[in-house]
């Protein structure tokens, strides 16, 4: 796991690892969907838990800068509508991604109705979004003062929906680690990747196999 210092608020009991989650998902919209482990169990992590935490996390994936944390930090501050909204489209974003993800891992069709919401969102997003040529390419940007909820989401979003649309399929996986979850697009040359990261969840199913054979022994 990356030990990078996030950007986050100084009270220690509410700070998050938005800032320092690895980024191991191989598509900026699966990053995204692995800011919560454990869904379903006991464990579950929560990572995004206020705005704030959103912003921190965008910098962490190189979606805004860091001057561009701070300033929605204090924007959040004094406008708690706008934080709330992003909170809000952020995670209904994520869960979104997440359940088409693991629809995709287990090599069923994903539910029309995440579908059009996910289409829905980029569709909002591209709206106040513009189309500029960046070093040779074009590509989508977007305001970040006049747009920020969009300018955060946009990016995610478009993610998404690159991958439904033109990835393949089976690359698409999700770890069987315990109380983990999280999904990754697999580009090793055979497909044969199977962790999120084989220094943690691998190596926790190796130790596990380790200690079954001793007891049997």
């Amino acid at each position: 796991m990356s030990t990078k210092a996030p950007l986050s608020r100084p009270d220690a009991e509410l700070r998050s690892r938005a800032g320092t989650l690895a980024l191991v998902g191989g598509e900026l919209a699966f990053n995204f969907a692995n800011t919560t482990s454990g869904r379903g169990g006991p464990r579950r992590l929560e990572h995004l838990r206020t705005a704030d935490d959103i912003a921190v996390w965008a910098h962490h994936a190189k979606i805004i800068g860091k001057q561009s944390v701070r300033d929605l930090q204090r924007r959040f501050g004094a406008n708690p509508r706008l934080a709330d909204l992003l909170l809000r489209r952020g995670l209904e974003l994520r869960d979104v991604v997440y359940r088409i993800g693991v629809a995709l891992a287990a090599r069923r069709p994903a539910r029309s109705g995440d579908v059009d919401c996910m289409t829905r969102i980029h569709a909002e997003c591209v709206r106040v979004g513009r189309l500029r040529k960046i070093e040779g390419i074009y590509g989508w940007t977007w305001n970040i003062i006049a747009y920020p909820v969009e300018a955060i989401l946009g990016p995610i979003a478009l993610s998404a929906l690159s991958l439904v649309c033109q990835a393949d399929l089976s690359r698409i996986k999700q770890c069987p680690g315990r109380d983990c979850g999280w999904l990754f697009f697999d580009t090793t040359k055979n497909k044969n990747r199977r962790w999120c990261e084989m220094e943690v969840c691998g190596n926790r199913a190796k130790q596990k196999r380790l200690r079954t054979r001793r007891a049997s022994r």
